[in-house]
């Protein structure tokens, strides 16, 4: 299955986005369903419960409150691994995938990740994609996934599938952009214009 589309964010600068983008805690905070992200040093050996146990629910200041430097340092680089938790209703069934992804390539102002993922019953493979285009008004992120889903969620069809991901996407760029326009709006020490000479 294939699944592409571009988000327009408004007033942002590219830097912002790729920015906040790159930030682990940003897309976990971001994402539905995402109950944990965590950088592993192999995703062949993925101890789920230890993660699940260690994590807590507090995760670190995000922009604007946090330090951009601070978040530039923490954030996705080529060949890093992560491991998730994703909790995602599709039709009757809510499975929790315990998924695994590999940046596969990060530089600004585009970038991309594989990975895979496995619930009882049903499993998933996929390869992302993402750039990101700065405009007169502010700014197109361009994503793209190409995912092979197995096991009872595949027997569901695309009709099912289709809006449980549209509905995954827009909440996450919807969820991205109110965490971007408060950094818009909270710029009393210049922390746009240092995130704009970042990269």
């Amino acid at each position: 299955m294939e699944f592409d589309g571009t988000f327009t964010i408004e007033d942002v600068s590219a830097e912002e986005v790729w920015l906040s983008l790159s930030d682990p805690h940003m897309i976990k905070r971001s994402l539905p369903g995402c109950q944990f992200l965590t950088r592993v040093e192999d995703p062949d050996e993925v101890d789920f419960e230890a993660l699940r146990e260690a994590d807590t629910d507090e995760d670190p200041p995000l922009l604007p409150d946090a330090d951009p430097d601070v978040v530039k340092a923490r954030g996705f680089e080529t060949g890093q691994h992560y491991a998730a938790l994703m909790e995602i209703s599709v039709g009757s069934v809510n499975p929790s995938f315990r998924t695994t992804v590999t940046i596969d390539e990060w530089d600004f102002p585009a970038g991309g990740a594989s990975g895979q993922g496995e619930a009882s019953g049903s499993s998933f493979e996929m390869n992302s994609r993402m750039s990101i285009t700065e405009h007169d008004d502010g700014v197109d992120i361009e994503w793209g996934a190409e995912a092979d889903i197995f096991g009872r969620i595949a027997k569901m069809g695309q009709r099912v599938i289709n809006p449980v991901a549209n509905r995954v996407v827009n909440r996450f760029f919807g969820n991205m952009e109110e965490q971007l326009t408060a950094v818009a709006d909270e710029d009393s020490d210049g922390l746009r214009d240092r995130i704009r000479g970042m990269f």
